[in-house]
């Protein structure tokens, strides 16, 4: 099997990064020479790939290839998306945030972690393998949406164009888990987190309307003074928690890396489940987030000047849904937490949570593959917290998987949508060396 060289692939990794292309959910304030780069710097860096692979547009700037293999009876989808959010000009960035410059033995720059490293990772496998001649055992079809960020159009249209050509994969794979290192209180091995599901996602706007006025008269329980009321309610009173069927697999799985008072609670926790849910719920923000559903009060708006009581307030709320939650019982909770019926609730967009993936022969497939090249991990499945273009996948196959084949420390989880993203090069070494061995092992 052919070997991944560092320089190749750390240039072509910093080429894409230094491409600033950032989505947005309106159409005309996308930058679309930005991303016609983007696709002509996709082209030079991976001839192979254009040359033997078929290609489909779609959406504005996605792009769908097949790679013909020996048998189409269980294809693959491999993705992975183009456009990055956007940089905060304030925050605190050691090195320039398209600068993919070399620190540290780390590549720095939006994107490196969500979610380039992946389009490289996957596309220079694929590059190197045809340099070797490789025809893949099954069909495998590679994705790449370009508006996942802004949960665009780009992977429905894959979806519908697979749909159109009778295509039902035999898996999916797209970003999601990693090997997380300091992932769970007390384990000292990175975990292997392949998500089986992912939460719903929805997004609300809270809309209080008044009179307004002069700020030098001002009159009780305003718009503002209502909206926050309704911010802190909904605070005060989360979502029901739970500890859904990943989760305890999750548990299980790491119980003989824990601390051993607690080993015997995370091994039977399928037995304790309220216990487990409780003690999540206080050992930390991403365990916590494994119970609920979450809401995240992102956006507020106001008064135009300091001197005006607003007429109208908002507050944009980020809703990720629990697996066995709905949308219409989110908005009635909602609701009822508000307590103010004055308040609107306006849905400006929706989407349940993913059905659960099998772990059947694919799972273990991605399972053994995390072991060939992570020794150290421990592969388990997880619920993913945030959304990804995979949903949409759900529509032609049972089997949805979301993992990125990196090594990520909590800080670097955390710089995802943040500032000091960064991906060391020996991990993308080792990710481009995870997709080469997938992709080889391969059932006939």
């Amino acid at each position: 099997m052919p070997a991944p060289t560092h320089d190749r692939v750390v240039a072509k990794l910093q080429a894409l990064v230094r491409i600033p292309t950032v989505s947005d959910r309106d159409p005309a304030l996308v930058d679309t020479e930005v991303f016609d780069r983007l696709l002509s710097e996709l082209a030079a860096q991976f001839p192979l790939l254009h040359q033997h692979l078929e290609l489909t547009r779609v959406g504005t700037h996605g792009l769908l290839f097949k790679w013909a293999g020996a048998s189409s009876e269980r294809p693959i989808v491999l993705m992975a998306h183009l456009d990055v959010v956007p940089v905060d000009a304030d925050a605190p960035w050691q090195h320039p945030a398209f600068g993919a410059e070399i620190h540290d033995g780390a590549i720095w720059g939006r994107g490196t972690l969500d979610d380039k490293g992946c389009v490289v990772g996957i596309c220079e496998a694929v590059e190197l393998l045809l340099e070797q001649g490789t025809t893949p055992m099954q069909d495998v079809w590679l994705s790449f949406g370009c508006d996942e960020e802004v949960s665009g159009t780009s992977a429905p249209a894959a979806v519908a164009e697979l749909e159109r050509l009778g295509v039902t994969p035999w898996f999916v794979l797209d970003e999601g888990g990693a090997i997380a290192h300091q992932a769970f209180p007390g384990v000292e091995p990175p975990l292997g987190v392949i998500g089986v599901t992912e939460k719903g996602l929805t997004s609300v706007e809270l809309v209080a309307e008044g009179r307004g006025g002069h700020a030098s008269t001002p009159a009780k329980n305003g718009p503002t003074a209502r909206i926050a009321t309704a911010i802190l309610r909904i605070e005060k009173h989360p979502f029901p928690g739970s500890t859904p069927a990943p989760t305890l697999e999750l548990l299980r799985r790491l119980a003989p890396h824990l601390p051993r008072a607690v080993r015997p609670i995370a091994s039977s926790a399928e037995k304790i489940t309220p216990l487990v849910t409780k003690a999540l719920q206080v050992a930390g923000p991403e365990a916590a987030a494994m119970t609920r559903t979450t809401v995240a009060a992102t956006t507020l708006s106001g008064s135009p000047a300091l001197n005006v009581i607003a007429s109208s307030a908002t507050a944009g709320l980020n809703i990720r849904i629990m697996v066995g939650d709905t949308i219409a019982g989110v908005l009635a909770h909602l609701r009822r937490t508000i307590k103010d019926d004055e308040i609107r609730i306006d849905v400006i967009e929706q989407s349940e949570p993913s059905p659960v993936s099998p772990m059947d022969e694919a799972f273990e497939l991605l399972e053994s593959t995390i072991l060939d090249v992570f020794p150290d991990a421990v592969p388990t499945p997880y619920v993913m917290m945030a959304a990804t273009d995979s949903r949409h996948f759900c529509a032609i196959s049972d089997r949805v998987y979301r993992f990125a084949p990196f090594r990520m420390t909590k800080a670097q989880r955390e710089a995802i949508h943040s500032y000091d993203e960064h991906l060391r090069v020996t991990d993308l070494i080792d990710g481009v060396a995870w997709y080469l061995t997938l992709i080889a092992r391969l059932p006939r």
